[in-house]
């Protein structure tokens, strides 16, 4: 898989400032969001599978899936770009979320003047076990590029 070479202090979020970030998402703390690993250009997050983010079937909602993916891309693009917001994504459902928790592992695949352009791909672990439970691909607009 390509990933773009990033050099840290190049315009990006730094954790700190990323996790500072998602205290303030709502969402993100509803859902019980977190930082499980950072670099620049590559993020992953996870989420514990409670009763609170499954679906009729017992597995973790798509919307939460969708979270995820949308929140890899977004984060990763952040640790290069700083500010930025989604313009789109699209998510392929690929298994039922299952387990303990959900890992989405985001990616920067391309970092240009206005947009960075994203993927991430989505597991549930399992006694430890991760299943590919999803992947996307997204265009995260930055902020700055539109705003003035």
């Amino acid at each position: 898989m390509a990933v773009i070479e990033v050099k840290p202090g190049e315009g990006g979020f730094a954790r700190e400032v990323l996790e500072t970030v998602i205290r303030k998402t709502p969402f993100a703390l509803l859902v019980g969001a977190k930082v499980a690993h950072y670099e620049p250009g590559r993020v992953e997050l996870t989420v514990p599978i409670s009763d609170s983010v499954k679906q009729h079937h017992g597995f973790a909602h798509g919307a939460v899936i969708g979270f995820v993916a949308d929140s890899a891309c977004a984060w990763a693009a952040a640790s290069v770009a700083g500010d930025v917001v989604t313009s789109e994504y699209k998510l392929n459902l690929l298994a039922p979320a299952v387990g303990e928790m959900i890992l989405g592992r985001g990616y920067v695949v391309k970092d240009s003047p206005r947009q960075v352009v994203c993927r991430a791909d989505v597991f549930a672990i399992k006694r430890g076990t991760e299943r590919l439970v999803g992947t996307a691909l997204a265009t995260i607009a930055k902020v700055k590029a539109w705003s003035g």
